[in-house]
C-alpha cells in the first residue's frame, strides 16, 4: 500500500485521468474529491462491498419461475 501525506488543495493521481482531491480535514474526517472519467465506477468501501454481497446472492438464488428454463430458450448462433 501506497501512504502519501496531502493538504487541503492539493491532489494524488491516478494514472493520466483520475485524481482524488483533499477538500476538507474536519477532526478524525477527510473530505474527498474524486474526479474520473463516467466510465469509471467510484463507491465507498461499504456500498461497494453492499453491492458484491447482493450480486453474489443473485446469483446463487432461485429462479421466480423455476419453470421457465432461460438456458434452454436461448437461440444457438
Amino acid at each position: 500500500m501506497l501512504i502519501l501525506s496531502r493538504k487541503i488543495n492539493e491532489k494524488v493521481m491516478i494514472g493520466d485521468d483520475i485524481s482524488i482531491s483533499i477538500i476538507e480535514i474536519r477532526g478524525d474526517q477527510v473530505r474527498l474529491g474524486v474526479d474520473a472519467p463516467k466510465s469509471v465506477k467510484v463507491y465507498r468501501q461499504e456500498v461497494f462491498d453492499a453491492i458484491k454481497a447482493e450480486n453474489k446472492a443473485a446469483a446463487a438464488s432461485t429462479p421466480v419461475f423455476p419453470e421457465f428454463n432461460f438456458e434452454a430458450q436461448r437461440d444457438p448462433l
